[in-house]
């Protein structure tokens, strides 16, 4: 089948600036663009279908490099608490939840944030006690580095005052005992005291995330899903049973947690099986927390914790061992890492262990680096997988947490992209909204949500190199740069159409766009 599309501009991406009238796709994969008319002339007798965009802007489909999907539908199923301003309205809410949810079942809240709460401060056990009951209940940071459980989690995971910390996780306690606060690996303490899901429950969250992608402009997406929901082949299973089976057709690129990387194995894949929409990726590490629980590790302490550098979620040899063990099985690695600490312990088994299969390693998030940091990242086959609405969350508190010294190097976009250090754009959704609009926004206008105010005015991105962050640099993420992230000849016919043109936007009017249609494969996926 040979279709066109015209009728609106048409972004190619290859250089800042390019647009076409047309766009020629066969099965999948664009053959052609150009002129409406040179193309019609080319190969009008041979169109099965035209699409008329009907004073649209058609843009390369955009992908996020770096989220959860299984977590973002599960977002969208359960208590959502992100969105909420005080600790008062979480605790209604939970109570609300607890009193229609059956005796003894599980409550589980997602996303709360205390930085945007009137008043700082975490929620303690004692006091979800009084919402939830004899329920067993766990509110989950907006970070999902930290979550707050009740005592009667807290009893059925055997966790007392004297409970040591396990390595790359803290357990919060104070004068009473345990406070139910836990960091980082603390939290499968709790975790694994929870009852296991069912296939059911995670096609249904799978199907609401990706639907609720394609009204965002998403055609693809890099995930990290594949060790949390009963092990690799059972959630590797429910992706290609959603995706393939039942025709939601999104180009799912999904890592492969450490712990999962044997089972994977087992199972008879490798890294690079399951192409074009269930992609294996990279070996997933975390080597550190995050800013807000104070668990991103830094070379230096923090600012407003003069005791505290954060938490090394694994010891320098069992690190050294997981870059063996990727490159044992030819993967690259995508390591969590947000704090120079983090950063500097990546890069040094980066250097010792490199890759050998001209793939790329990625670090995701590196959001506090220092100039030696960027001098060898230059040198290395890296991608930075960045969050720009970070940018518009962490501001100003973060200011507090790390000080002025280290601004000069935090969340420098502009300064790695003129660098020549690639740069991919996601989410990490669901710790931030899911809309790339809102990362582009960001990413141009580094206007904060709290205060409004501007924070780092010389590090904003232009339109251009914040759209690429979501086109070719996804696509530079996964290698494949070649057939991905621009609109051209032999590229997949992955487009997201908008109602307006961002190049002619104002930076903070991008979120204002409209997603008119989004199209995976060729395939209309949503349209408006």
């Amino acid at each position: 089948m040979v279709e066109l599309w015209f009728g609106g501009k048409i972004y190619t991406m290859i250089n800042e600036g390019d647009w076409v009238e047309a766009v020629v796709v066969s099965e999948g994969r664009v053959m052609d663009t150009g002129s409406t008319s040179e193309l019609y002339d080319k190969y009008g007798g041979m169109l099965n279908e035209q699409h008329n965009l009907n004073g649209g802007i058609m843009y390369p489909g955009f992908t996020d490099s770096h989220l959860h999907m299984m977590m973002h539908g599960e977002r969208l199923l359960r208590l959502d608490l992100s969105f909420m301003k005080s600790k008062e309205e979480v605790l209604r809410a939970l109570k609300q939840y607890a009193d229609n949810t059956s005796p003894g079942e599980w409550i589980v809240g997602e996303g709360f944030n205390e930085n945007q709460w009137e008043e700082n401060g975490l929620i303690h056990k004692s006091e979800l006690d009084e919402v939830t009951g004899e329920h067993p209940a766990i509110i989950t940071r907006v970070c999902r580095h930290a979550l707050v459980a009740n005592s009667e989690a807290v009893r059925l995971a055997g966790v007392t005052k004297e409970s040591p910390d396990p390595q790359g996780g803290r357990i919060g306690k104070d004068e009473r005992g345990v406070t139910g606060v836990f960091h980082d690996e603390a939290q499968e303490l709790i975790k694994q005291q929870m009852p296991g899901v069912s296939s059911d429950y995670l096609e249904k969250a799978l199907t609401a995330a990706i639907e609720d992608m394609y009204a965002r402009g998403l055609t693809g997406g890099h995930t990290e899903d594949l060790y949390y929901y009963g092990g690799f082949l059972k959630t590797y299973r429910v992706f290609r049973k959603v995706i393939h089976e039942r025709g939601k057709k999104f180009r799912t690129n999904l890592l492969v947690h450490h712990k999962a990387a044997d089972e994977m194995e087992e199972a008879g894949l490798a890294f690079g099986d399951g192409a074009p929409f269930t992609e294996l990726g990279a070996m997933k590490i975390f080597s550190d927390g995050a800013l807000g629980g104070r668990t991103a590790l830094l070379n230096a302490p923090y600012e407003d914790d003069p005791s505290n550098r954060g938490v090394a979620i694994h010891s320098d040899e069992d690190l050294d061992d997981l870059f063996k063990k990727a490159r044992a099985k030819a993967m690259p690695v995508a390591v969590h890492a947000i704090g120079d600490g983090a950063v500097k312990a990546v890069l040094e088994r980066m250097e010792r262990f490199p890759l050998k299969n001209g793939q790329r390693d990625r670090i995701i998030h590196a959001q506090i680096l220092d100039g030696e940091l960027i001098a060898r990242l230059q040198k290395l086959p890296v991608v930075l997988d960045i969050q720009p609405s970070f940018v518009a969350s962490d501001f100003p508190w973060v200011i507090e947490r790390i000080g002025e010294k280290r601004m000069e190097y935090a969340y420098a976009w502009k300064t790695l992209y003129d660098k020549g250090v690639l740069l991919a754009g996601g989410s990490d959704a669901p710790i931030e909204e899911v809309n790339p609009l809102l990362g582009i926004r960001a990413a141009v206008d580094r206007r904060a949500t709290l205060d409004f105010q501007v924070y780092g005015e010389e590090e904003k991105l232009s339109m251009y190199e914040a759209i690429s962050l979501y086109t070719k640099g996804s696509a530079h993420a996964v290698s494949r740069e070649e057939e991905q992230g621009m609109i051209r000849a032999g590229y997949v016919a992955d487009f997201t159409v908008l109602d307006r043109d961002l190049f002619s936007s104002a930076g903070h009017e991008v979120a204002d766009a409209v997603v008119m249609m989004t199209v995976v494969d060729g395939e209309i996926m949503y349209e408006k």
